[in-house]
């Protein structure tokens, strides 16, 4: 069998690999909130974190819930940041439920590079819509992923449902 290499244009995430490349050993989850949230995809930023696309994500609405406090481990939040982390991810889903409609949710938290933690300094939810066959054919036989919308498209959509659905008063009371 021969070894052939697949290769999947994602052009919109240069700008992500490049200013990860940039800021070589500061952490990406604490450099987001220091840009404009267009630009870095953050959706909502409340007193002790943020909601923000992922930038490769795994299905296409792909959220994480970020605390400001650069920590490796939930233990080390006090209970008001943990509060406020659990609002955002239903709040999160609520908003997500209404733009996609998904048919589940994957909700995770990777503690520890050996969990599978891409970024194991600054601990974060994920928040991962899921359909009945969404992994197809294609993600079995070709190890290859199919987002049929762009960072910039999902970041519209659910910003525009978010202020459907939360004004910015009632965001954290609701």
């Amino acid at each position: 069998m021969e070894n052939h290499i697949k290769i999947l244009w994602n052009p919109w995430r240069f700008e992500y690999v490049k200013d990860s490349i940039k800021q070589k050993g500061a952490c990406i989850l604490c450099e987001l909130p220091k840009k404009g949230d267009e630009e870095s995809y953050i959706l909502y930023r409340g007193k002790h974190a943020y909601i923000v696309l992922n930038a490769y994500p795994y299905n296409t609405g792909h959220l994480m819930i970020v605390p400001y406090k650069h920590i490796g481990n939930l233990e080390e939040l006090g209970r008001e940041e943990l509060v406020e982390i659990m609002d955002l991810t239903v709040k999160s889903i609520k908003v997500l439920k209404k733009s996609y409609n998904p048919d589940g949710f994957n909700i995770g938290v990777n503690i520890g590079r050996a969990a599978g933690a891409g970024i194991a300094d600054h601990v974060h939810v994920h928040i991962v819509p899921r359909w009945v066959g969404d992994t197809s054919f294609i993600v079995i036989f070709s190890a290859t992923k199919n987002l049929p919308q762009s960072l910039d498209e999902t970041y519209k959509l659910l910003k525009d449902t978010w202020k459907e659905i939360f004004s910015d008063e009632e965001a954290l009371d609701h």
